[in-house]
């Protein structure tokens, strides 16, 4: 049987074709801009806001106990300085830790109640930079050695996940915990704890 078609249907005919062929291969991705302040949870992971509030809470926290009172009463109208020595990542999962540091020196800098000094890498670079300047900087511009502020305090700590899983659902606890130490006294000033817990369910988890 022979079916004859004019150029008109050949056209029609092809250009569905080419049609459903983008349709099938474009049809499963998607990209939409959206707000950086937009929490986007897609998983049970650990996420930027999680970053965020922790951090938010924990110093809230932190400069609600005694210790704050007690070194302003001590040096009337100076503030607190504290250093980051480590938060290490003792969880099941890959966790950005550096971020959660920044969170946590923007809640304390917004907040006020005590100012930073850097530590570890950073002041060996800074160290490293006023040397440059001794020997190649003009007089009238270079940064005196031996002027760095010391701190008053150093905060640590870690954060811990667990996993427990049952058919279609999966419980994904994390715990922050955070200390602060009077590197005077090596006294522990403060000492604070926040849990996080999530619910995912679906029918199956990937690996």
């Amino acid at each position: 049987m022979n079916i004859n078609f004019s150029n008109h249907s050949l056209k029609v005919i092809a250009a569905a074709i080419c049609l459903s062929t983008f349709i099938v291969g474009c049809g499963g991705t998607k990209t939409t801009r959206v707000a950086a302040d937009k929490e986007m949870a897609l998983t049970d992971k650990w996420n930027d806001e999680d970053s965020r509030l922790v951090a938010e809470e924990m110093v809230d926290d932190m400069f609600s106990y005694p210790w704050l009172k007690r070194f302003k009463s001590k040096f009337p109208g100076k503030e607190p300085t504290i250093t980051i020595q480590r938060i290490k990542n003792k969880s099941h999962e890959h966790i950005a830790t550096d971020t959660f540091v920044n969170d946590i020196k923007r809640a304390v800098m917004r907040s006020g109640m005590a100012e930073f000094v850097v530590s570890g890498d950073e002041r060996e670079r800074i160290r490293d930079e006023l040397k440059q300047q001794d020997m190649n900087a003009s007089e009238e511009t270079r940064m005196e050695m031996g002027e760095e502020m010391g701190a008053n305090f150093a905060l640590s700590g870690s954060i811990n996940s667990f996993v427990d899983q049952l058919e279609g659902k999966r419980v994904t606890s994390y715990q922050i915990d955070l200390k602060l130490i009077n590197l005077q006294t090596t006294r522990e000033a403060w000492s604070g704890t926040k849990k996080i817990k999530k619910l995912m369910e679906r029918s199956s988890f990937g690996l």
